[in-house]
């Protein structure tokens, strides 16, 4: 009887099973790439609905679930009775998009609200010490109207000193000039208001919110770096603070 040989068969090849797509994940693949690559370009109109329906060879309800995903990404408009347009949405839409996200994970999970808090120091400390080194007097004139606005509120209205407070901020960060640091800073500061107003009014204690505002501000005047980034460092970490004294 002869000796068995080698086992010459091959092992078995790993099949990944072929998943059935969607119609309208094609359409929506389809058209996401026209706009992205220019196809149509923004505020210019996406062929009608019929159209589309011949070019593809699909039906209607394709066409609009496919038409739907791409508007809530930002990415059409769609007016009834007209085509739909591309968007040019902003950083500021993209980042708007997620509030209700963001409103939701605040809400129902505790240590998220410290972790925005530590995410804010970080954000704002490294955006102060460009704004320093950046700030041009259209800059400073600004950053003084926003200061004296505040200043304004003080003692007879603690909604509009808060609006004030954040709007001092952000024009902070508008003095980097990117356009998503800017989005980004009033994005967290709008989120920390809606669950912890105090921690920008910090009751009893505008006044000290004021002067330490004025500290920024002249440190910026300044093109002072070290000295922006060490009084912004001291006014948050008040703030951080507070936050931890009334969630202990």
């Amino acid at each position: 009887m002869p000796t068995p040989g080698p086992d010459r068969r091959r092992p078995p090849i790993a099949v990944r099973k072929i998943s059935r797509r969607k119609l309208s994940d094609e359409v929506f693949d389809r058209l996401l790439k026209e706009i992205e690559t220019g196809g149509y370009p923004p505020n210019t109109q996406i062929p009608s609905e019929r159209e589309l329906m011949a070019a593809y060879g699909v039906g209607r309800p394709a066409i609009r679930e496919a038409m739907q995903r791409l508007e809530k990404l930002g990415l059409i408009v769609i007016t009834h009775g007209e085509r739909a347009r591309v968007s040019q949405p902003t950083v500021a839409d993209v980042i708007g998009q997620i509030e209700h996200t963001a409103r939701h994970i605040l809400a129902t999970q505790p240590q998220s609200l410290g972790q925005l808090q530590d995410a804010r120091s970080f954000f704002e400390i490294g955006i102060v010490r460009d704004a320093a080194r950046l700030a041009e007097p259209a800059d400073i004139e600004r950053l003084e109207a926003a200061l004296a606005r505040q200043a304004s509120f003080l003692k007879r209205d603690s909604g509009g000193f808060v609006a004030a407070d954040m709007a001092f901020h952000t024009a902070i960060a508008a003095i980097t000039r990117n356009a998503v640091l800017e989005a980004v800073s009033r994005a967290m500061l709008h989120w920390l208001s809606m669950f912890h107003a105090s921690l920008l009014l910090w009751k009893g204690h505008e006044h000290l919110t004021l002067e330490e505002h004025r500290m920024i501000l002249d440190a910026i005047i300044a093109h002072d770096e070290a000295g922006a980034v060490e009084a912004m460092r001291v006014h948050l970490q008040r703030s951080r603070g507070l936050f931890l004294s009334k969630n202990s």
